[in-house]
């Protein structure tokens, strides 16, 4: 038996390789399937079986390109419509790989087609459970993203108690947990940095698994959900269709472009994207340029912000990182990136066509000029609540695009988040939005708690 967890930090996702007796299992794979490909010949193995633990959300998954290339069955859980050839198993339904049995549990809550996978040891024994986004360690799946006309998201929290309870917690406590996600992913609240633990640990300390009634189980995980990211529905729709071949989407988006095609592409409506990092983009960039840094969470804050799909774009990036952008894009399926300028950002420069700059000031200077201009806080809500700096104003990157009018064109904003990042993403879009007197503020609130600034620090209540 071999079990390998491919774990995507940038999406905090995990896929997994499961490999008996030459036959192979993945478990909700990534757009890209050379990894899965590269690892089934390596071992001489055929791969047999992908399973989807539901229609994910927050990327797309790669089950309809890896199943043509290795003619695979897709397998998705009971409920499950899809618009390609798949096997919807039943509840209980047990799949073979070599000596193993993978058993289908329908654990509806997060989404309605929602399925656990329980692996059976040669002996037939309980060893480990790929619960997707029913359970995540130190979590559960949020029970928003599949609501309907007839079905709230207390109605799903509901689903989700009884799943939790009646099929997943009677299991062996040495059973393995492996989720589909970890710390960062916007698909729970309160995930851990573990990326696997054992059942019985998580009985012990994740909240949702306490004793507790179904009414307190249903205000417990409903309580401060953020709105999904803008993305999320349409990555949905995707899984459930189908989606282009990757290998087509990295041969378009991974193509050099000359100085003239990348003008005439800006000219026809392309979004410059520029990749590079934070304070190196401050210094000079295109303008109209929306920055985010392919050193970060880059997928989901293109994701989040560039709210068209199929908006074309364009690229400046550090030279060697170009299909690693294409390749970022792609996972949450923006498929139109036209190319990248060859030669990145330097080009456009060395050609004298117009630069524009952000301002970018560290923590020390922001200390000492508090008090000339409003301050943006941009992380999100329970960053804020936790400490900010006195009289900032919270202004969250989540919810930016919807945020913009109402703020004045003709003010002055200091601009900051924890560390930098998300603030020159912000930066760059209120620059292109004809908003000119920012200052970004270098190292965030990181670097802010290290200077004299005035901040406000959160204190629990007193339960006396």
């Amino acid at each position: 038996m071999k079990i390998e967890q491919l774990y995507t930090k940038c999406l905090a996702q995990g896929a997994y390789y499961i490999e008996s007796e030459g036959e192979v299992a993945i478990i909700d794979p990534l757009r890209e399937t050379e990894p899965y490909l590269k690892m089934a010949a390596e071992n001489n193995a055929k791969i047999k079986y992908i399973f989807e633990t539901h229609f994910h959300a927050d990327f797309v998954s790669g089950h309809v390109d890896l199943a043509k290339k290795t003619g695979a069955t897709i397998v998705f859980g009971p409920t499950a419509q899809t618009g390609f050839d798949s096997h919807i198993a039943t509840d209980n339904e047990e799949f073979k790989i070599g000596k193993l049995t993978i058993k289908v549990l329908h654990t509806p809550g997060h989404t309605l087609e929602s399925s656990t996978y329980l692996l059976l040891d040669k002996n037939g024994k309980e060893h480990a459970i790929f619960s997707g986004d029913t359970l995540f360690i130190g979590d559960v799946g949020r029970p928003d993203l599949a609501v309907k006309s007839d079905l709230t998201e207390k109605d799903l929290a509901g689903m989700l108690f009884d799943s939790l309870r009646n099929k997943i917690m009677p299991l062996p406590n040495e059973v393995i947990v492996y989720p589909a996600h970890g710390a960062g992913s916007a698909c729970g609240k309160n995930m851990s940095n573990e990326t696997f633990d054992t059942l019985g640990h998580q009985k012990e300390v994740n909240y949702a698994l306490q004793n507790m009634t179904k009414e307190e189980f249903i205000s417990e995980v409903t309580a401060g959900i953020l709105p999904p990211p803008q993305y999320f529905p349409k990555n949905a729709m995707i899984n459930k269709s189908g989606s282009e071949s990757v290998d087509e989407v990295m041969a378009k988006g991974n193509t050099a472009l000359g100085l003239s095609e990348f003008r005439m592409q800006i000219k026809s409506g392309a979004l410059v994207l520029d990749t590079r990092e934070a304070q190196e983009f401050a210094k000079g960039f295109i303008p109209n340029s929306l920055n985010i840094g392919i050193k970060g969470s880059f997928a989901v804050w293109l994701g989040t912000v560039v709210e068209n799909l199929n908006q074309p774009i364009v690229l400046i990036a550090d030279e060697g990182t170009e299909e690693e952008v294409v390749l970022r894009s792609s996972r949450v399926g923006y498929d139109n990136i036209v190319g990248f300028l060859d030669g990145g950002f330097q080009t456009w420069k060395s050609a004298g066509e117009k630069v524009d700059s952000i301002i970018s000031i560290s923590a020390e200077e922001f200390a000492s000029r508090i008090g000339e201009r409003a301050i943006l806080d941009v992380r999100k809500p329970s960053e804020f609540e936790a400490e900010h700096v006195e009289k900032a104003q919270t202004f969250p990157l989540d919810f930016i695009n919807g945020k913009l009018n109402t703020l004045d064109k003709n003010k002055e904003y200091f601009i900051h988040c924890a560390g930098g990042y998300r603030s020159m993403i912000a930066s760059s879009i209120l620059k292109a939005n004809g908003f000119n007197k920012i200052v970004e503020v270098a190292g965030g609130m990181g670097a802010i708690l290290q200077t004299n600034a005035p901040v406000t620090a959160y204190v629990c209540p007193s339960t006396l």
